[in-house]
């Protein structure tokens, strides 16, 4: 056996490094800790067992603490977990458990000590196919025999590798060496549940927050759905010394995103994401433009997905896009009509192409030997140039109506919903439809823009496939280019991709899946592994399943919390958290942020190679 600690560091080593930086020294005075926020987005459920939403993780986060956690400069810490060790074969995974630590009610009530039969329940429940986990994929990708029991092709869960070794040892068995398994130990498929307080509380577990067990960092006091959510600091908490805000208050507004600046002006709220609508009013305005500054970005990723299992309204015309969609001249028609500058322009308005993406994958999420993963193998010739070309969209279009014609009906209905929750996704749409429209002609396509209320949005509009042309997007769940092909597995709930007409092989899965399937078993051969995924991803751009277009984050905010002592990660849940942060006397400027975000740059540097 050999500490799990070389894997780790080397899994380190394969980030490099992204945005931010150390606290600023002009807003360190410390103001009551009491955090205030609006939100526009209900959660439809607190079951962190089930949700694949971040909107709904996000607050599971500071709920539950994982096995794992890291620290601000991504550097991978104890949590749950105190020790952890690997055996040489790279498929047993042990890991000694943080003792004393408290199960607890909404009202602070001790319910159980946490233990490593907690682990093992939650993953029962979510390899269970009824309970119906929007993660079980990412669990039972990895742990033997998981997949056999969620298809029920095995019925003993003692067949599955996770074991209970005694009270504080838990132990997973791999079916095969995943070198970056410790980074998904951060993600909610890995999160522990009381058994029986899961047992007893049945089908209404997660329901509200009284129907939850609390380990983590906060409680959720009070959840009245589309009015309030309030978070207290739990006082049982095993590092409760780091947690410094001590209340987190959350209050529904349907009009949160247009409403946030002016209450955060007013001092009603401590955070507001500033639009591209307002912000040259407030980079102009000498006391508003002291408490904004611009937000890193991430290792989200948005793309535009063309849906190949549509089931929206027949007023929209189904069964036309089905026809249309699943000709490879129109979808590149489309891919190289999409102006993703002036998409972005409604977003980021001062520098609109650090965020420009052109691969599903960002930069600087992993590299080999020092060559970026985006420019490995085939992606390399995405990755370096703009999708967009008027004229190649034109000579596509001339192709797709030569082809289609006589089998489908022009101009193409092509309904495109969007969130209300956000003003720039609602410009955006505008801005997509005219400019497709303008160059692609309004006899060949028809953009239909479909505004949608926030709460439910998913459920309704993506995973019911109620759309032909959607703006989506996707986080990593680990550190790996595999996460990156989750959303498009036919067990997800995107585009469909794998029901695209033409593309199945002998073996019944189209070209794609097939060379996914390749990449992930090279579980050896690391620099193989990689290329494999970069070719495959390059095969699923090259097909225009979807279009990329950007990295999340960037954009501009005004917040009394200082982003450099956040947790820091680009997979998991650790990000999400609110532990070691403290809430500022007045937002940070966009001075302050650009000097945290060199000192934090250098900072993490420094980190990531003394943990090597």
């Amino acid at each position: 056996m050999k500490r799990v600690l070389a894997l780790m560091l080397a899994l380190l080593m394969a980030l490099t490094g992204c945005t931010g930086g150390k606290q600023p020294t002009a807003a360190e005075v410390e103001a009551p800790q009491e955090y205030r926020t609006v939100y526009s987005g209900e959660i439809t459920t607190i079951n962190y067992l089930v949700t694949a939403s971040t909107n709904e993780f996000a607050l599971a986060a500071s709920f539950v603490d994982t096995l794992i956690d890291y620290d601000r400069y991504g550097v991978a810490q104890p949590c749950l977990a105190t020790e952890w060790k690997v055996s040489d074969d790279g498929l047993i995974w042990t890991l000694k458990l943080r003792e004393g630590v408290k199960w607890v009610t909404h009202e602070g009530k001790e319910y159980a000590e946490l233990v490593a039969q907690d682990f093992v329940d939650a993953m029962k429940y979510i390899l269970d196919s009824k309970n119906e986990s929007q993660t079980a994929n990412i669990a039972y990708s990895v742990i033997k025999n998981a997949e056999k029991f969620y298809d029920a092709e095995i019925t003993d869960f003692e067949q599955v590798g996770i074991k209970a070794k005694d009270k504080y040892t838990l132990e997973y068995t791999l079916e095969k060496p995943t070198p970056y398994f410790l980074s998904m130990l951060t993600y909610v498929c890995f999160f522990p549940v009381n058994g029986k307080f899961l047992s007893e509380t049945g089908d209404k577990f997660g329901t509200d927050n009284t129907t939850i067990l609390y380990n983590g960092a906060y409680i959720m006091e009070a959840f009245e759905p589309q009015t309030r959510r309030a978070l207290v600091a739990n006082e049982t908490y095993w590092d409760k010394e780091n947690i410094y805000i001590k209340k987190i208050n959350q209050t529904y507004n349907k009009e949160a995103t247009t409403l946030a600046p002016e209450l955060l002006l007013r001092g009603e709220i401590d955070y507001a994401d500033i639009p591209s609508s307002v912000i040259d009013e407030w980079m102009k305005d000498a006391t508003k433009k002291e408490m904004v500054r611009p937000n890193r970005t991430g290792f989200y990723t948005y793309f535009y997905c063309l849906n190949f299992d549509p089931k929206f309204a027949k007023e929209f015309e189904p069964d036309n896009w089905k026809i249309v969609v699943n000709n490879l001249n129109f979808r590149k028609s489309l891919f190289h009509a999409l102006d993703r500058k002036a998409a972005m322009l409604t977003a980021e308005p001062y520098d609109p192409e650090k965020r420009i993406l052109n691969t599903i994958t960002p930069k600087n999420f992993v590299d080999l030997d020092g060559i970026d993963y985006t420019q490995l193998g085939k992606l390399a010739n995405f990755t370096n140039t703009d999708s967009f070309n008027s004229k190649l969209a034109l000579e596509f279009k001339e192709k797709a109506l030569a082809e289609l014609k006589g089998k489908a009906k022009f101009p193409v209905k092509v309904l495109m919903p969007y969130n209300t929750g956000g003003t720039d996704w609602a410009n955006r749409a505008q801005v997509i439809e005219q400019q497709l429209e303008n160059l692609l002609g309004a006899d060949y396509v028809d953009l239909i823009i479909d505004p949608k209320p926030p709460t439910g949005f998913l459920k309704e509009v993506r995973r019911a496939g109620n759309y032909a042309f959607l703006e989506c997007n996707w986080g990593p769940d680990y550190a790996d280019p595999e996460t990156y092909t989750d959303p498009f597995t036919p067990d997800n709930n995107y585009n469909w991709p794998h029901l695209a007409e033409g593309y199945k092989e002998a073996n019944g899965k189209n070209t794609y899946e097939n060379m996914v399937d390749a990449a992930k078993a090279e579980v050896l051969d690391i620099g193989k592994r990689l290329t494999l995924f970069a070719d495959a991803e390059a095969y699923f751009i090259d097909q225009a399943f979807v279009i990329p277009y950007a990295a999340g984050g960037g954009g501009y905010s005004a917040s009394r919390l200082n982003p450099f002592e956040s947790p820091y990660s680009p997979f998991g849940v650790s990000s999400e958290r609110y532990k070691g942060q403290k809430i500022m006397e007045k937002p940070m400027n966009s001075e302050q942020f650009t000097k945290g975000l060199a000192n934090w740059e250098k900072e993490r540097a420094d980190a990531l190679k003394a943990a090597k």
